[in-house]
């Protein structure tokens, strides 16, 4: 029987006939899975950790609350985020000094609220002012701290003021700017004296509980005297706020006399 004649299986192999016998090949090996990285083990936050960040998240949480749950904190938020207290409209010709040159306005009435310097500026930059225009104003006061913060803004900018509004049909009138509203009048560059509108002021008395109370009538006094003084406002008028807690309305010889306003002109 030849080689080729004997009877093969499937695990022998076949020798060569014309060379030495040849190995049969070895059966490669299985490759085997390899297990799935354990990651919650590589991975694992120490346990110290977590309670670190669980307090300082404790921390942070319970100082936010009580910020927020102050009065002021709301009344900032609603009056920046929700409903603003004051309100503006744009005015294409102001035409207060009564010459031909056209002077755009904006009008703002309203009380001054926490968050109104912020606001102010916002409407601002909207209405896009040049040194010159005029802001018209319309309110019974406010913040003191927010309407100095926004009569700067008017005398940085240039800007000239009068107290006026503007009725449904856009025809500008005559108004009134009391309390701190006089502040922001006293920031423009020319502070006109619209004919039928008033100015009225009286003393600051600051809300809240107070050690004492004299001292503090006395540094706020003196914010506004040296704040009028930079305007170019008389210090006469700090004296005559000082006179009543009821707002005493300035005629025009005497808002004249302290340089309050500059320019009078006729009604708009």
């Amino acid at each position: 029987m030849s080689a080729n004649d004997r009877p093969q299986d499937e695990n022998s192999f076949r020798s060569s006939p014309t060379g030495p016998r040849i190995a049969p090949p070895r059966n490669a090996p299985r490759p085997t899975a390899k297990p799935w990285p354990n990651y919650s083990a590589t991975y694992k936050i120490p346990f110290w950790s977590v309670i670190i960040f669980v307090l300082l998240a404790s921390h942070i949480g319970i100082r936010a609350y009580r910020d927020l749950s102050r009065p002021e904190a709301w009344s900032f938020w609603k009056d920046q985020y929700v409903s603003p207290s004051l309100s503006s409209t744009a005015i294409g010709n102001a035409g207060l000094d009564g010459s031909d040159h056209s002077r755009r306005a904006l009008a703002i009435t309203g009380e001054i609220g926490p968050a109104a310097a912020t606001w102010f500026r916002t409407r601002l930059n909207e209405a896009k002012l040049r040194p010159g225009d005029v802001i018209l104003l319309s309110s019974p006061g406010g913040d003191l701290d927010q309407a100095i913060i926004m009569g700067e803004e008017i005398r940085s900018r240039g800007l000239l003021t009068g107290v006026g509004a503007v009725d449904a049909s856009g025809r500008m009138r005559p108004a009134s700017c009391a309390s701190a509203c006089v502040l922001i009048y006293a920031g423009g560059k020319i502070r006109y004296g619209v004919e039928g509108s008033r100015l009225g002021v009286h003393r600051f008395v600051t809300e809240g509980r107070m050690e004492d109370p004299v001292a503090d009538t006395q540094r706020t006094a003196g914010i506004i005297l040296g704040y009028m003084t930079r305007m170019g406002v008389s210090a006469s008028i700090v004296e005559a706020m000082s006179q009543t807690s009821d707002v005493r309305w300035l005629d025009a010889k005497q808002a004249l006399a302290m340089n309050l306003i500059t320019d009078p002109v006729g009604k708009p």
